[in-house]
């Protein structure tokens, strides 16, 4: 039987997910007390997210919101593969491109033009391709003479100006971003944000962790909120965004 159109729109599916991570509650701090403890350790599975399922379709962008600890770059994680779920599926068709972690998957000792090859090849541009694009990388990450120093001695800001270029210019059909524009200066949150704008009026389809609603409301079609691990509420972001806010005992305080 063929799939129907709706079925083909979708390029991200995330079916009955569930994620448990092992917590340790024995806090040993010398080997010694350790492996005097190695049998008496006692351990706990603490779960993180518990039964999700969504369908994200090419072109949306939707935000992953809730309250720290909520499950949200738990889930971002999942959808970029740096960990799987216990349970569950996670279908993904599509080119990925995630900005997650400051710095993540960099290489301090090289330099930043050095890391925008090593860090392209993760998203699986060769060489070559990433020729094609260095320039405007590098024209986007305002880094200037600091492209050829150690990314060692970049500050936080450099750093997350190195990773969006990165990532935005790969040319991926997916866009996974965790509340990494909370970092740097105003003059290149804005320039992030118009830079998603233009991706997102170009088809591409993004998934934004970010505690700002009126950024969230700005910029997003859908949100989705988790709460203590389960999808709460999923809808247009106005709707859910005033839902949980009004749930924050905000609803007053922010327009």
């Amino acid at each position: 039987m063929s799939k129907n159109k709706n079925d083909n729109d979708v390029v991200i599916s995330v079916k009955d997910v569930t994620k448990q991570f092992t917590l340790y509650e024995d806090k040993a701090y010398f080997l010694k007390e350790r492996l005097a403890n190695l049998k008496r350790t006692r351990k706990r599975k603490h779960i993180v997210l518990k039964d999700i399922t969504f369908d994200i379709k090419s072109g949306e962008t939707v935000a992953l919101i809730g309250v720290n600890g909520s499950g949200k770059s738990t889930l971002l994680k999942l959808l970029s593969k740096i960990i799987y779920p216990e349970q569950g599926t996670i279908d993904i068709r599509g080119k990925v491109s995630s900005l997650l972690e400051l710095g993540a998957g960099f290489n301090t000792d090289f330099t930043g033009r050095e890391n925008i090859y090593f860090n392209s090849s993760i998203y699986g541009l060769g060489k070559k391709d990433v020729d094609k694009v260095l320039d405007k990388i590098i024209e986007f990450s305002e880094l200037g003479d600091f492209i050829d120093s150690p990314v060692r001695t970049y500050s936080s800001g450099m750093y997350m100006r190195l990773a969006f270029s990165i990532a935005v210019n790969v040319e991926a059909d997916i866009l996974l971003i965790d509340e990494i524009l909370a970092v740097g200066d105003a003059h290149f949150q804005d320039k992030c944000l118009k830079k998603m704008k233009e991706l997102k009026a170009n088809g591409k389809t993004m998934v934004f962790v970010s505690h700002s609603m009126s950024t969230v409301e700005q910029f997003c079609d859908r949100s989705i909120w988790i709460n203590a691990g389960l999808l709460h509420m999923d809808g247009d972001s106005k709707t859910v965004g005033d839902a949980y806010l009004k749930a924050q005992g905000l609803e007053k305080t922010i327009k």
